[in-house]
Formats: C-alpha cells, structure tokens, sequence
C-alpha cells in the first residue's frame, strides 16, 4: 500500500492581507485537504497558530468583527524600538487564541523570527506560542522588538517570508505555500488608497501623516508609507529569491495588493480571496496531492 506522504502548509507574511490565510485554510479543509504540519512568518504564524490548537473559526469571528476604531485600540505607543508596543495585541493573543505550549498544539507548528543582531533565521518551537507569534510580527520601526534568550527577535518575514525551507525541514513532503505579498510592488501608497475617514484615522500618529497635497504636485507619503513601502519591496524580493531556491508544491497567490499594512477591519475580502485563491488552484493542489 502507498504511504501517504505529509502535507504541509506554510502560510507567509503580509500584515492585514494575512485574514486571506483563514479563507484558503478553511476552502482546503473543505475540499478534505488537511495538513500534518503548520508554518507560519508574521501574521502567518498568527493565523497558523489558531488553526493548529483548532481555535481558526474563533480567529475569523474576531476578525470579521474588527473595525478601524478596534485596530486604532490595538495599536498601544511605543517609543523605544518601535511605533506600537505590541502589549494590547499579546493580551489579545495570550487571552484569545495562542495561550499554549508548543507541545500542547494538536498540529507540528514552526514560527520564523529574525535575530535583528545577527540578522539570523530562527524557527521558533519550543516555549509558549503567543511569545512565538509576537516575535514573528515584530515588524521594524512599527512594532518593538521581542526579547528572547538573550537576543531581540523582529519580524520573520525579513528573512524568509514564506518558509517553505522550515516545513521541508519539519517533515513536509508536500507543501501548500501561500504568498499573500505578491502583488505589492507597484501598488498605490497607502496615503493614495482613499479618502475614508478610517483610513486617515489608521495613520494615528501625527508625525505618520503625509504632508498636504497641492493641485501641482502629488501628496508626500508619509513616513509609515515609506518605511511600509520599502518593507514591502524587501519582502517580495527576498520570497520570490526564497521561493525560487526553495520552491513549495503549489503556490497560493491571493489578490491583495490594493490592501493597506494596517487594514485589519477588511478581514471578509480578504477571507473572501484566500477561499478564490484555492479554487483558481485546485487542479494544480490535486495534481501534487496526486503525485505524492
């Protein structure tokens, strides 16, 4: 008899446009694909780590119920390091979704962080999960940097963006990758994407602010659009170099580009695409499922 051969799904960094991972989780359960081991970068490993202590649909309440007053809420000052503290989400993340062990998950899951002295990969899994996840996400000059063992610990995504490297590593031997980034470069800044009020109102500290537009030339972006603009950039290159080394079975690639860094109340779109992203790919997913 043919021995089934472990799947495993490795969901990327993408800030806000990382809801889309609830969507293709939930359209390949559908479809009776489920995996044996979970990896995740950033707000992947968020998403990641809800799905492997069986909490997802919890997470996608949440997050459908978000709106652009509640993410402003979460975003605690912080002036040492980074823009946002991180301490409101923790408490969201410790109460909520991630207040587990590693050992105590019911699915394998492996975190990316970056050792901002080193500049070194680290794959988180071991000790509790929520500190993992916050590590993971720790943007540069947005969120402060997480202090662990004796280092400070930023975002994965700095390095492997879509760790396809750490399931192979894990034991995956079929890997369902999701690249929620690629669309970015080249997109409209965040200060361009409209003029709602919650959208100005994400830009929540003054110093963020573009300066004023006249008829005769563009408005300036602001400082959270340029240092999200270059991360941006940065990542997309750094996943497809990564990708091309490290190639995953099937690459998932949601839509998303239009959507800004910090617009975490548009979880339904983006839930919405992660789901559309598995049907345009389904043929391609069985063909690999197929071959293994």
């Amino acid at each position: 008899m043919k021995r089934k051969r472990r799947v495993g799904f490795v969901l990327g960094s993408g800030s806000a446009r990382g809801w889309a991972h609830i969507g293709v989780i939930q359209a390949l359960v559908a479809e009776g694909i489920r995996p044996d081991i979970v990896c995740g970068c950033s707000i992947g490993a968020l998403v990641g780590a809800a799905f492997a202590q069986g909490r997802l649909d919890h997470l996608e309440a949440w997050a459908r119920a978000l709106d652009w007053k509640a993410v402003v809420k979460l975003m605690d000052p912080g002036w040492h390091g980074g823009l946002i503290a991180g301490e409101r989400l923790v408490e969201v993340l410790q109460s909520q979704f991630v207040d587990r062990d590693f050992s105590a998950l019911d699915l394998p899951l492996g975190v990316v962080a970056t050792d901002l002295a080193s500049g070194r990969e680290l794959w988180l899994r071991e000790g509790k999960v929520a500190d993992a996840v916050r590590a993971s996400f720790a943007m540069p000059g947005l969120f402060t940097p997480v202090a662990r063992e004796g280092m400070f610990l930023v975002d994965g995504g700095i390095v492997n963006p879509v760790p396809v490297s750490l399931a192979r590593a894990m034991g995956a031997e079929i890997v369902i990758a999701v690249d929620v980034g690629s669309d970015l470069v080249g997109r409209r800044l965040a200060a361009e994407v409209g003029d709602e009020p919650e959208s100005a109102a994400l830009n929540w500290v003054d110093r963020l602010l573009p300066k004023h537009a006249s008829e005769e030339s563009p408005r300036m972006p602001s400082m959270l659009d340029v240092v999200v603009g270059s991360i941006n950039i940065m990542q997309v290159r750094i996943a497809r170099s990564r990708l091309a080394g490290e190639p995953a079975d099937v690459l998932l690639a949601p839509r998303l580009g239009g959507l800004g860094l910090l617009e975490y109340h548009r979880a339904a779109e983006c839930i919405e695409e992660g789901r559309a992203s598995v049907a345009r790919m389904l043929p391609a997913i069985y063909d690999a499922l197929a071959a293994g």
